[in-house]
């Protein structure tokens, strides 16, 4: 049954709350290892409790490749659908398909984002805290870190996208990050402003938060892909073009040049 007018309206919202609900939860149980710890950093950091906030950092890293990579690509594995048109498809089936299926290319990814996080995020804290005269490397520290936070969205968005191997994913969604500044700032401006608002209504985490991110993210990431296919398509037609062009001008020289006459006629005269 479908509705029309405002029912219909109000009918599409609550389907798009339910969908956005639903994945968001299933995230957060399938990262619930991560977020406990991230949660109990929070507050061990509120008591200012330096070796136990350490601790909370440690456990993270541990735990970090083994659930929250894995539970983060399965949930762009259902954004993309969304995001391909297909937004009917079985949440609950399609999330733990591609949880299953990209879980191995996530774990290793995840070691490696994992680590590279942990050495520039303790780079960033030691230029920034004991070297006040080298403060402007810390400073670019933060900004690598911020296009290393971006890249994972297009790690995440490869895992789920493209047959390849791990190496090749990681490389290109660096890469990518990279040549494509615009959809970076867009990526992290709207990250940034729904993890402020996440902040100020922590619930919203639980439910929507994080969901409405990975959307977005693949959002931005699609389009940048079809942009690419689409000049890589231009480029080709271009190419083919002149390859007939260079052959047609080959086929009129051909045909508009004196045939050599036979030596034995040219004799015989």
């Amino acid at each position: 049954m479908e509705f029309k007018g405002a029912m219909g309206g109000i009918y599409r919202l609550t389907e798009w709350i339910t969908r956005l609900a639903a994945t968001n939860l299933l995230w957060a149980i399938c990262s619930s290892p991560f977020l406990f710890f991230m949660i109990m950093k929070v507050l061990v950091i509120q008591q200012n409790l330096a070796n136990e906030s350490l601790q909370m950092n440690w456990a993270m890293a541990i735990v970090a490749p083994l659930t929250l990579f894995p539970a983060t690509s399965a949930l762009f594995t259902v954004v993309r659908k969304w995001n391909m048109g297909d937004t009917d498809v079985p949440i609950f089936r399609t999330f733990f398909v591609g949880y299953k299926e990209n879980y191995k290319q996530s774990l290793i990814g995840g070691i490696f984002y994992t680590l590279l996080f942990a050495i520039m995020y303790l780079d960033y804290t030691v230029y920034m805290t004991q070297f006040k005269n080298m403060q402007l490397v810390g400073i670019i520290m933060l900004v690598l870190l911020l296009l290393l936070f971006v890249s994972l969205f297009n790690f995440f968005s490869m895992v789920v996208h493209y047959h390849m191997s791990i190496g090749l994913i990681i490389k290109n969604a660096v890469l990518l990050t990279l040549i494509r500044p615009f959809r970076v700032f867009s990526t992290l401006l709207g990250s940034g402003l729904l993890i402020y608002i996440g902040s100020r209504y922590p619930v919203l985490f639980v439910f929507f938060i994080v969901s409405i991110i990975a959307w977005f993210a693949f959002f931005n990431f699609y389009a940048t892909f079809m942009k690419m296919q689409e000049q890589m398509e231009k480029m080709q037609k271009q190419k083919e073009e002149e390859e007939a062009a260079q052959a047609g001008d080959a086929v009129e020289t051909i045909e508009g040049a004196s045939p050599v006459e036979d030596k034995n006629e040219t004799l015989r005269k």
